[in-house]
């Protein structure tokens, strides 16, 4: 249903959770409705906590868009920030600031549709020394089955693929597609929304 749609009851108060941090600047909600912004970044922070190699974690952002949304609830990891530049017709991934070298880089990012971002983050960031490269997004999109080109392939080296790939359950149909295939992992927002809703 569109947040513009919504039908309002005399008395009835609308409670709406978004882990789009966006909506916050983009609509004015009324009276009637209780809007209650989240964020997944919790859930990839415990996550993060039970790898083996919890201690080398840099953070990396694909643009400065993502910095910006992020960096604060991530400020004790160290931070790599990339840039999109273009070349001709070309866009190009390059890392702005950080240094990723020998350490497990974790690309956090609002949402993925196609993936080419993440792609190319992922080989310039192996190129600065990454040992190893794993995302995560809120919103796992991924239109025309684009997850496919993430999924790894037998003898595949993780020096070319995404070690994990960590995205929510609030894409369902993608869900549905790619959990249980390697590197793919949901991370369930089930506990976040009851919390938020006190249930």
């Amino acid at each position: 249903m569109s947040i513009v749609n919504l039908k309002f009851v005399q008395g009835v108060i609308i409670i709406l959770l978004s882990y789009h941090i966006m909506l916050t600047e983009r609509f004015y909600f009324g009276d009637n409705v209780l809007p209650c912004f989240e964020t997944g970044i919790p859930l990839l922070k415990r996550r993060l906590d039970q790898l083996t190699d919890a201690d080398n974690i840099v953070i990396a952002f694909p643009d400065d868009g993502a910095w910006k949304r992020f960096h604060k609830q991530l400020d004790h990891f160290p931070m790599v920030v990339c840039a999109k530049v273009r070349e001709g017709d070309k866009r190009i991934v390059r890392v702005k600031e950080g240094n990723p070298s020998g350490c497990h880089v974790v690309i956090v990012d609002d949402l993925v549709q196609s993936g080419g971002t993440l792609i190319e983050c992922q080989k310039v960031l192996a190129a600065h020394g990454a040992t190893k490269v794993s995302a995560y997004v809120t919103h796992a999109v991924f239109p025309k089955n684009s997850w496919k080109k993430f999924v790894h392939k037998n003898g595949e080296n993780t020096k070319d693929a995404f070690a994990y790939f960590w995205f929510t359950d609030s894409c369902s149909p993608t869900v549905k597609n790619i959990e249980n295939k390697a590197p793919f992992e949901v991370l369930s927002l089930a506990g976040s929304i009851a919390d938020a809703l006190q249930i």
